[in-house]
């Protein structure tokens, strides 16, 4: 299964994927200083650029986004780190090939800062998530989770580390896990993800 990843950060998760030995074969990104673009160069991963201030508008950025991705033929694009809404014909362009990994067990603490989000409103239990992308912000169905406890003394940067471990595991498995075969919607709820590992 060709892979396509993007990023806007440090590109730990993309790192994760790579270490596991995914195809990936191309990697975008929304920011020219983004540390995943190094890595993608490490890899001997053909990257780009996809930075919305060099188009008209955010459309335009995901119409030349999707015909790079579209020029090397992925089957399936992971977002890992990319911290940028993408428009509603760019997700029913690539519609069931999107996948996600948010830092929370959604649906709870969607959208940015999902970490912060836990912390403040004072749960004891958080997690990570892997889920397809729809139209809406981390709302698609979800295909893994794992959560733990957090500890009553809320350091952030531990927290933080925990959850990249998470993250670090679960991508590649769910990635994995779709190229094999063994992910499909659930013909009658289509919010139901069915895993068949045999």
């Amino acid at each position: 299964m060709r892979v396509g990843v993007l990023v806007s950060g440090e590109g730990t998760n993309l790192q994760a994927l790579l270490d596991a030995g995914v195809e990936v074969v191309c990697v975008g990104s929304s920011r020219a200083d983004a540390r995943g673009l190094e890595r993608a160069a490490a890899a001997g991963v053909q990257a780009a650029v996809f930075d919305k201030s060099d188009h008209p508008d955010r459309d335009a950025r995901d119409a030349a986004l999707g015909n790079w991705l579209d020029d090397h033929g992925i089957d399936l694009l992971v977002l890992a780190g990319f911290m940028e809404i993408l428009g509603g014909p760019f997700i029913r362009r690539f519609a069931g090939r999107i996948v996600n990994v948010h830092p929370s067990l959604l649906p709870a603490f969607a959208g940015v800062g999902a970490i912060q989000q836990a912390l403040d409103y004072g749960v004891r239990v958080t997690g990570v998530t892997v889920h397809f992308v729809d139209e809406g912000v981390d709302s698609g169905p979800v295909i893994l989770q794992e959560a733990f406890e957090l500890p009553y003394a809320r350091d952030i940067e531990a927290i933080e580390a925990q959850v990249h471990a998470v993250e670090h595991r679960l991508l590649p498995r769910a990635v994995r896990l779709i190229d094999s075969g063994a992910v499909s919607l659930d013909e009658h709820n289509p919010r139901l993800v069915n895993i068949d590992e045999r």
